[in-house]
């Protein structure tokens, strides 16, 4: 491509991404550092036309950038800005709040990316599978109890079962003392086939309805495990812009997208399969084929290089990537080094 095209294309790029509105020849002709007539500015907007880098949405209207446009421009002529101090300071103030916990972190930094960048911001981790130090089931009524599990950093989570009808409180606890002699200092995952297996022969030990409480729950932990922890925040500022989307059907689309975690986990794969920031422009990835998305993600690595989760922006296409790209590398850093 000659110097002329890529300075037509990078114009015609920043322009779009300010405007939302089709660019002209006569307005790129007034921003060229060496001057060039309408005419020639057309011809070189042609040749990019043809090359499917631009397209005409009408027939008497300047161009826009086509998606394989837009990632020429952010593979090739994007300039990457830098956060100012002062978003600097809040992104670190406000994810390394005191007293905040794994899940309010999380859910702080996609709500301090979402208003820094004015779009949706997005975290996603899989559940931890923590080392635990004690398991313990409370009865809740007929059918219902709620486990606790505290893990060897102290991490304490919650959740509600379905038991067995008829099961007694001698019942209940007899089952979390089986597994919190067998499950101390390890994970689920580490425990899961030995404890099964010791089930099986030590059933008669048991009592058959708290062998049948163990194996339910150890059921339920390992499906949830795979599905792991989704935020989004901001996802209203979507909305703001629906006349550039074009689309406020896409919108809906790109919303119960969001809502399924299975898929967004996929995040995590996608950030995986580079270093740094990756951009996903519109269809490139399947998670917002439907919407008409950009997506900026990098991964979250601990302070053991661990991949743990990604961490992200959804916009529009034409959203300002040179502005967005340092706050989720930035992000992401900051929350890798409070992920220990």
């Amino acid at each position: 491509m000659s110097q002329r095209s890529r300075e037509i294309l990078r114009l015609v790029v920043e322009t779009y991404m300010t405007t939302g509105e089709p660019v002209g020849s006569r307005f790129i002709s007034k921003k060229l550092e060496h001057r060039l007539s309408p005419a020639s500015i057309r011809n070189t907007m042609a040749d990019l036309e043809e090359a499917g880098l631009l397209y005409a949405p009408h027939t008497s209207a300047g161009r826009l950038p086509t998606e394989s446009g837009l990632r020429l421009f952010v593979d090739g002529l994007l300039q990457v800005g830098d956060l100012t101090q002062d978003e600097r300071s809040s992104i670190e103030g406000r994810c390394a709040g005191s007293g905040r916990g794994f899940q309010e972190m999380l859910t702080e930094a996609t709500s301090v990316l979402s208003g820094l960048s004015g779009h949706a911001g997005l975290v996603v981790a899989p559940k931890v599978d923590a080392p635990l130090r004690h398991v313990e089931f409370v009865p809740l009524g007929p059918g219902k109890a709620l486990v606790v599990m505290v893990s060897e950093s102290g991490q304490v989570e919650n959740r509600m079962l379905d038991m067995p009808l008829g099961l007694t409180p001698a019942a209940l606890a007899e089952a979390g003392e089986f597994l919190s002699r067998r499950l101390k200092g390890r994970t689920m995952g580490e425990a899961r086939s030995e404890i099964l297996g010791e089930l099986a022969v030590r059933r008669a030990e048991l009592d058959q309805l708290a062998a049948r409480v163990v194996e339910a729950g150890l059921a339920v932990w390992s499906g949830e495990a795979e599905r792991g922890t989704l935020i989004v925040r901001g996802s209203a500022n979507l909305l703001d812009d629906v006349a550039a989307i074009a689309d406020l059907e896409r919108i809906r689309n790109l919303m119960e997208e969001l809502e399924n975690t299975e898929e967004m986990l996929r995040l995590i794969e996608l950030a995986q399969g580079g270093e740094g920031v990756r951009i996903f422009i519109g269809s490139e990835n399947t998670l917002f084929r439907r919407a008409g998305c950009s997506l900026i993600v990098a991964p979250l690595q601990n302070q053991q290089q661990r991949i743990v989760g990604a961490i992200g922006v959804i916009g529009p296409t034409r959203m300002n990537y040179a502005r967005v790209v340092p706050m989720v590398d930035f992000t992401a850093q900051v929350v890798g080094r409070l992920l220990g």
